[in-house]
């Protein structure tokens, strides 16, 4: 070191010291970009502490897809009841039909129906049977009347019998005076003829006339037993006439009944045959649109109940049916809210925070299955909530579907304390007996309480 005057000049290697002392103080302060950086984290992990209080709703989440409530509602297809052969298609895939309207023509293949002039022979055979029948029915009436006559008849040749039983009867009740008349006088004549008043011839004259009478009342009881032989033979006579009559109408209203019984068969034919040609025509079973042809060309035969064509209903009552694991069908009751995510619409959900989500619609829970649907998942339906956002108008049947049914709402730190120990959710208590619902899990309550 030099000096001069009173203040002393460093030499070379006493500048260089000092200004090495220099640099090594500049490089214990800190600069000001890592000051800076050091603030943004002590802040990010200020609003993160922050964030553990914040409200957090729970939720359940599970996938599915769009689907119509009602059963009637869904995609369905059009199914041949009758085997045939495609002759002509009268819609062609995407077009929209109404109910009724035809969608493809078959033409029969059995052989036993080949004749085109099927219906029309049946129709025919029942015509020539019903006309039988009628024939038939009039001889009944016929042989009705007929067993009337005879009764009728039989009734006056009784009448007229017992008439001529009668008039016997008091012939030979005067035969029977003649003839007692008769031997009176021929005894009277006998005295006399003794006493020699009366003469010979007269005796004999009064002889003569007792036999007369005697003969007339033999002839007359044989008449009065001959009419009383046919008034009794009346009978048998006509009822054997009867009896045959009325066995002839009991044959013929039989023959009428199996007329009837064939006639009802034929025309069972005729319908059915009738209705088969009608069914030959595929038509559509509601309003909708032809979503698929299952069955392509013309000339391919289907069988009888195939489906040939599946339609969609126009207007159906959309819903979506969530699949959720069992562990968490517990949770859920008929009314819990849902937020939706449809496949191919733009959305920002935080399952967490709704409020906050974008592209999301609200529902609610409609029907939960009994049952497990399908790998041990249940089935939710969920209908649109009437309080939210309509849902778009262009979702259609089939697109898949994310779902959270929201649950009840905690601190963030409890929902990841919750997560971290595998909890289940919180619950809220049903507000309603008939909701189905259940009260808070202890894991819960013990989470409250932490």
């Amino acid at each position: 070191m030099h000096t001069t005057g009173s203040h002393p000049i460093p030499d070379d290697a006493g500048l260089h010291a000092a200004r090495a002392s220099l640099h090594s103080t500049r490089l214990l302060n800190a600069p000001s970009s890592h000051r800076t950086f050091f603030r943004w984290v002590a802040g990010l992990a200020a609003v993160g502490f922050a964030a553990l209080f914040l409200p957090w709703q729970q939720n359940v989440q599970g996938t599915g897809r769009m689907t119509a409530l009602n059963p009637e509602d869904r995609p369905q297809t059009a199914n041949v009841v009758i085997g045939g052969r495609i002759e002509e298609w009268f819609v062609q895939e995407g077009q929209y039909v109404r109910r009724g309207q035809p969608l493809v023509r078959l033409s029969e293949v059995k052989d036993i129906y080949l004749d085109p002039r099927t219906v029309q022979r049946t129709q025919e055979q029942v015509q020539g049977k019903s006309t039988a029948i009628t024939s038939k029915m009039a001889k009944a009436d016929a042989l009705v009347r007929q067993i009337s006559a005879l009764e009728d008849a039989l009734r006056l040749s009784l009448e007229k019998g017992r008439n001529k039983v009668v008039q016997y009867e008091a012939a030979v009740q005067a035969a029977a005076l003649d003839s007692g008349i008769a031997a009176y006088q021929l005894d009277r004549q006998r005295k006399l003829f003794t006493e020699g008043l009366k003469a010979l011839t007269e005796l004999e004259a009064a002889r003569i006339k007792s036999q007369k009478a005697d003969a007339t009342l033999v002839e007359k009881r044989n008449e009065l037993l001959n009419a009383r032989i046919e008034l009794g033979s009346l009978a048998a006579e006509y009822g054997e006439k009867i009896a045959k009559a009325s066995s002839e109408l009991a044959a013929t209203r039989a023959d009428v009944g199996e007329g009837n019984a064939d006639v009802a068969k034929l025309r069972n034919t005729y319908s059915s045959l009738a209705r088969r040609a009608e069914l030959f025509t595929v038509r559509a079973p509601q309003d909708g649109y032809v979503v698929r042809a299952l069955k392509a060309g013309v000339g391919e035969i289907v069988k009888d109940g195939e489906a040939i064509v599946t339609v969609q209903p126009a207007t159906p009552k959309v819903a979506v049916e969530l699949y959720v694991k069992a562990m968490d069908v517990p949770l859920l009751r008929k009314g819990r809210k849902v937020r939706l995510q449809f496949d191919g619409w733009p959305a920002l959900q935080f399952s967490g925070w709704p409020s906050v989500s974008v592209g999301t619609f609200g529902g609610e829970v409609a029907v939960i299955d009994l049952v497990d649907s399908k790998e041990g998942k249940y089935r939710v339906l969920v209908i649109p909530d009437p309080q939210d956002e309509p849902w778009p108008a262009q979702l259609r049947v089939g697109s898949g579907v994310f779902g959270w049914a929201m649950l009840d709402t905690v601190r963030v730190w409890f929902e990841l304390w919750r997560q971290l120990n595998g909890f289940p959710p919180t619950v809220e208590p049903p507000t309603d007996a008939g909701m189905g619902g259940t009260t808070k899990s202890a894991s819960a309550k013990d989470g409250g309480k932490t």
